[in-house]
């Protein structure tokens, strides 16, 4: 009998530990604004950086054909392909004005499940943030969405070849 009693009290610790952990969600702050520098510096567009490793993911290409932020696009609009990010495949569209990288939109994201929402939208505003100011597509991965970061890259990368 004791050890029923002892059973259920473990087994409800343990319900109300996983209802707990399942409703916190990452304190990740939303970018002040959205609002960006065209002129920013570049950063290097022969590497990939990620968080932690230093090293470019091994499903993602890099090379001097993501451009540089001295106008050296051609203006338009131009679809990426669609990468897969684990959870879902994302698709972005690079317009480019006067040589530039003037916005990213995403046209395919992650989005079936709350979590992926959740996570989706506090991140896509920094790599499409990030995308613009470092006029390439290397970006920062941005942890907790790893895989949409990596999918990004990889549709940013063959919307800027398109547009070289």
């Amino acid at each position: 009998m004791k050890k029923a009693i002892i059973g259920l009290l473990v087994l409800g610790a343990l319900v109300i530990y996983s209802v707990a952990i399942r409703h916190e969600r990452p304190q990740l702050s939303a970018p002040q604004s959205l609002t960006t520098n065209n002129s920013s510096a570049t950063s290097n567009a022969n590497s990939t950086t990620t968080s932690g490793s230093g090293t470019p993911p091994s499903n993602m290409s890099s090379g001097s054909n993501m451009g540089m932020s001295n106008g050296q696009y051609k203006d338009g609009s131009y679809t990426g392909t669609v990468a897969d990010a684990y959870y879902g495949s994302v698709q972005v569209q690079a317009s480019i004005s006067g040589g530039k990288i003037t916005d990213v939109t995403f046209l395919q994201y992650p989005n079936t499940h709350s979590e992926s929402v959740y996570i989706n939208q506090q991140a896509m505003p920094y790599l499409k943030q990030e995308a613009i100011k470092a006029q390439n597509a290397n970006v920062d991965i941005v942890s907790g969405a790893t895989f949409t970061s990596q999918a990004f890259i990889q549709s940013l990368t063959s919307a800027l070849s398109q547009a070289s």
